[in-house]
């Protein structure tokens, strides 16, 4: 999956496969996540954030997203 890099302290690229609703996110850290049945206007509305890294902890992270490290 291509990622595009973020400006974010904790978020380093974020993909989306919106067939599939999977979303990819690349940490900082180096872990690179799955995250599954993401709805499309989840990964718009963190793409266009303020925050990148403050969306994704309120808004996917702690919505309880089944996830999978790669």
């Amino acid at each position: 999956m291509k990622r595009q890099s973020v400006e974010s302290s904790n978020l380093a690229s974020v993909g989306y496969d919106a067939e599939n609703e999977i979303l990819e996110i690349e940490f900082n850290h180096g872990g690179v996540y799955q995250y599954f049945d993401v709805p499309e206007n989840i990964y718009e509305a963190l793409m266009n954030a303020g925050s990148h890294g403050q969306y994704f902890d309120r808004n996917i992270k702690k919505a309880g997203y089944e996830f999978q490290k790669m």
